[in-house]
């Protein structure tokens, strides 16, 4: 029952960010701003299951202005999830953003600190010809 009444929660909560985040995007394109900045960040995951990182990187994905964009393996064998942003002109911000939303998806991760502050950043974010130039397709 309690998970059933977290999950509940969760979806408002999300529902709300989504229309947050729409706002944000809508708002930068009919105004012209062009606020994009992007970037991507290698997240450290906290949650472990399988189903939490898919919830995770799904509930990402579909929030305007960041995308999921890969699950990697850092190099003391911690899963890192990979984060474009389009507004990642701070990317310490982008990754508090992003432990915030796992500690609302999963609460039992808060006391675990994921040291944001020695998280990889790459702002801006690579192009795609330098992609294409260390070999990537």
């Amino acid at each position: 029952m309690k998970g059933l009444l977290h999950a509940g929660y969760y979806s408002a909560w999300l529902i709300g960010q989504l229309l947050l985040a729409s706002r944000d995007v809508l708002v930068d394109t009919l105004t012209g701003n062009k606020k994009l900045d992007p970037s991507v960040v290698a997240y450290p995951l906290r949650v472990t299951k399988d189903w939490q990182i898919t919830a995770f990187a799904c509930s990402i994905t579909i929030t305007p202005g960041t995308i999921s964009i890969g699950l990697d393996e850092g190099p003391s064998g911690e899963r890192l999830l990979m984060v474009h942003a389009i507004f990642g002109s701070d990317p310490l911000a982008v990754l508090k953003d992003l432990a915030h939303m796992e500690e609302t998806l999963a609460p039992h991760v808060a006391g675990i600190d994921n040291q944001l502050e020695r998280a990889a950043t790459y702002h801006p974010a690579p192009r795609p010809s330098s992609l294409r130039n260390r070999g990537v397709n």
